[in-house]
């Protein structure tokens, strides 16, 4: 596994956890340091991700994905739609070892180095698919299907919702607040939450975009 250097930047992930209140034990600290090292080897061969900086990786993958975790409250069953290299996928698949958490990707490169991942990090709860969305057919449906800048939000639930279980919702991770989106989102769909996301060390905007059927 490629070196990272944990003495320096563990403390800015454990600093980051602290500051969003999130409740993970040592192990799970380790398992995303872990999984930060897996990234930054195969993304100096795979180009999983345009962040090259180990220290970036922390603010702008691993917090950035972890301030989401509270809003999964109560799920039990999550689909992460382009999930890459696995953001947000992995990192909630961590923090919640108690949520089942599927990944679907269309490079076979990506599914690759998670289906490596979730080998290496022991993550039992992990499901890997390679597939175009759209065409994807699970055995049982999810209560929360998420992605972060994965595709506008129209198009989003328009390939996905067929996953969706009744009574489900969309989670989406943005950047900037994304308005003319949301307007076009399609018939029989609304954005029900648009919760601004601080993300310690990170200056930059943030938001969840929260998408149900419309009743």
């Amino acid at each position: 596994m490629r070196e990272i250097d944990r003495t320096s930047l563990t403390p800015v992930l454990v600093d980051g956890i602290r500051a969003l209140h999130l409740d993970l034990n040592d192990a799970q600290i380790a398992q995303l340091m872990d999984y930060l090292a897996l990234l930054s080897k195969w993304n100096a061969v795979y180009n999983l991700t345009a962040v090259r900086e180990p220290a970036r990786m922390v603010e702008q993958h691993l917090l950035d994905s972890l301030a989401a975790v509270p809003a999964f409250d109560g799920a039990e069953n999550v689909l992460d739609v382009g999930s890459g290299g696995g953001l947000p996928g992995m990192v909630l698949a961590i923090a919640r070892p108690d949520m089942r958490v599927a990944m679907v990707d269309t490079v076979h490169k990506k599914t690759a180095f998670l289906t490596q991942a979730k080998s290496e990090l022991g993550l039992s709860n992990v499901t890997v698919h390679t597939s175009r969305v759209e065409q994807l057919q699970t055995p049982r449906k999810f209560d929360v299907i998420t992605s972060r800048a994965f595709a506008e939000l129209a198009d989003f639930v328009s390939w996905s919702h067929h996953l969706l279980a009744e009574g489900g919702r969309f989670i989406a991770m943005k950047g900037v607040l994304p308005t003319d989106e949301i307007a076009r989102l399609p018939a029989g769909w609304k954005a029900t939450i648009v919760q601004p996301l601080a993300v310690p060390h990170l200056n930059a905007e943030r938001h969840l975009i929260f998408i149900e059927r419309a009743a």
